[in-house]
């Protein structure tokens, strides 16, 4: 899957390094359009991220929500009815980003409620950071006091979680981890601000502020493993924060998809129940009967010595783009995979992500030399050269490597907006196609590798929406994946921490199989109506950008958009 950051907060600066930039012309009237108008409020909420620095800060907040109130009006003073289908797009994606964001931030206001006997003193750590942001001028002696104050607060809070008299949820320590952190962090710049500048401030402060921050330091640890049951080599329980049903479908709305979680559990256990019957029928062929988990035993087995991964993915890379060039399916930009490069993981990645990641590069998981041996059987045997046909491509061309390198060529405001859905759809969406034409996934043994990543996103479906509807927990989801799926369990585990760490939207794992759906259905309907070739369908979605499927299917189809609309489309019987 690709590198990317959670579509939980909007994304700070992008720096002109990182993104190609197309100015548009101004529109013939001088008023700003929809392209530059979305330029604008990626760079004020950069510089607004930026200034209001502070997560849990109530003028963070506030200040936030004027500013997506104020842009919400504003883009409904847009004549909707004058502009083109391009334009219309881009008006519901801000429209639904906007949204999107307003409710985040009352979810995550809501969220630090039952965290103040944990933080305590993070009233007083906002309020110094507060006034240093706005460079006010310190009462040194006051801040003295301050600063005792915060160390005393910690002291009586720590003691209280080692005598067993503060207790919390595993989530809520989690959440609260974080905030510690953060707020041990702002207050050590706040320190640095006015130290050595001011004499009076190092003589009042400097003792002070050693006492809070070796303090913050000693009661960070004892949240994370005593009550959140962390530990520091990244082996402890693993926590997540299930956000509901209601805040699913508020997603759901922001993405365009037309479903309840409960559908979409529903439509994954359809494909899942797919997935065994086509495993039944190849460990047949393979001489196991129906008992397929044997059948990928026997596939995991085949997996390459140590040393020789890189230039099994490198073989497999160029195979995938030699596949959709020698069968015209879709345009490979000579660049675009002249110029990525391959980085093997390390054993801490390999933790949270125990297969391939991609994108602009690919990184490659295989056990190192220091790793325990039983650790070392499991990770061959999770990468398998089976398993990793299915992959490479998914990861570099024709799926995230050409999908991103589209997206920074081709409508590249719209990167404020991406999607999963589209991403990770997008790069699935090649494994159906790759499956449905017969030609690429011939042996048994590669259509096991590539159903295994099938079920895999299956599971996803389901485990993903029942955890954060509060029905299962994370040790169930792993003891899932191995048992349903046929993961080993180190993998297992790696792939359940990478979805609840909180560095993926609630949805994310979800969007693999359906953004994938989406899109087949898409192709099935452009092609049956003769609109354009193959080619020219996978050619257009790529320089949409990785925006909402039903968004897509706007642009392609030419279907009616309204200022309010909703989304319609049932893609899946």
């Amino acid at each position: 899957m690709a590198h990317r950051r959670s579509k939980e907060s909007p994304p700070a600066h992008m720096g002109s390094n990182n993104v190609a930039v197309s100015l548009p012309k101004p529109s013939s009237d001088g008023s700003e359009s929809l392209a530059d108008r979305i330029r604008r409020v990626q760079a004020d909420l950069g510089d607004l991220n930026t200034f209001y620095h502070v997560s849990i800060s109530p003028a963070r907040h506030r200040r936030l929500h004027r500013f997506y109130s104020d842009e919400l009006q504003s883009l409904f003073e847009v004549g909707f009815d004058a502009l083109n289908q391009q334009d219309r797009v881009d008006f519901i994606l801000l429209r639904n980003f906007l949204r999107r964001c307003v409710n985040q931030l009352k979810a995550e206001r809501h969220g630090y409620g039952g965290l103040e006997p944990l933080i305590p003193f993070a009233d007083i750590v906002v309020s110094l950071c507060e006034r240093r942001k706005n460079v006010e001028p310190m009462e040194a002696e006051f801040v003295a006091k301050q600063l005792d104050n915060i160390t005393t607060m910690v002291s009586r809070v720590k003691q209280g979680v080692q005598d067993d008299k503060i207790e919390a949820s595993k989530t809520n320590a989690y959440k609260a981890s974080k905030i510690i952190s953060e707020l041990r962090s702002h207050l050590a710049e706040f320190f640095g601000f006015y130290s050595s500048y001011d004499p009076m401030f190092d003589w009042w402060c400097a003792t002070p502020w050693r006492a809070a921050d070796c303090v913050l330091g000693e009661y960070l640890p004892l949240v994370q493993t005593k009550l959140a049951g962390m530990r520091a080599d990244g082996t402890g329980d693993i926590v997540g924060e299930p956000i509901g049903r209601e805040a699913l479908l508020s997603e759901m709305e922001a993405e365009v998809l037309a479903y309840s979680p409960e559908e979409l559990v529903q439509l994954a256990n359809e494909q899942y129940r797919w997935c065994v019957q086509q495993m039944t029928t190849v460990s047949n062929e393979l001489g196991y009967g129906n008992d397929w988990k044997r059948a990928m035993e026997y596939v995991k087995k085949r997996s390459v010595p140590p040393g020789e991964q890189p230039q099994l993915v490198l073989e497999l890379a160029r195979e995938g783009a030699n596949f959709v060039r020698d069968h015209d399916l879709v345009t490979v930009p000579p660049l675009a995979e002249e110029t990525y490069r391959m980085f093997m993981m390390s054993p801490e990645m390999q933790k949270v992500a125990p297969f391939f990641l991609g994108g602009p590069s690919i990184r490659v998981a295989y056990p190192t030399a220091e790793m325990p041996h039983d650790l070392k059987k499991m990770v061959m045997r999770g990468n398998n050269r089976h398993f990793s046909r299915a992959a490479a491509f998914h990861e570099l061309i024709p799926g995230h490597r050409l999908q991103l390198f589209m997206m920074e060529r081709h409508r590249s405001h719209r990167r404020l907006f991406t999607t999963p859905f589209s991403v990770e759809g997008w790069a699935m969406y090649w494994e159906l196609v790759f499956w449905q034409r017969g030609d690429f996934f011939v042996s048994p043994e590669d259509r096991i590798g590539t159903l295994f990543w099938r079920m895999n996103r299956c599971a996803r479906i389901t485990l993903s929406l029942l955890f954060h509807l509060g029905r299962v927990r994370p040790q169930e989801c792993i003891d899932i994946l191995v048992s349903s799926v046929g993961h080993e369990r180190s993998t297992a585990e790696g792939e359940v921490r990478r979805w609840l760490n909180g560095d993926y939207a609630p949805l994310y794992q979800a969007a693999h199989m359906v953004g994938a759906l989406q899109l087949a259905n898409l192709r099935r309907e452009v092609l049956a109506k003769g609109c354009c070739t193959e080619k020219e369908f996978n050619d257009k979605v790529l320089t949409c950008g990785a925006i909402p499927n039903e968004l897509v299917r706007a642009l392609v189809l030419e279907t009616d958009l309204k200022p309010d609309y909703e989304a319609k489309w049932r893609f899946y019987p």
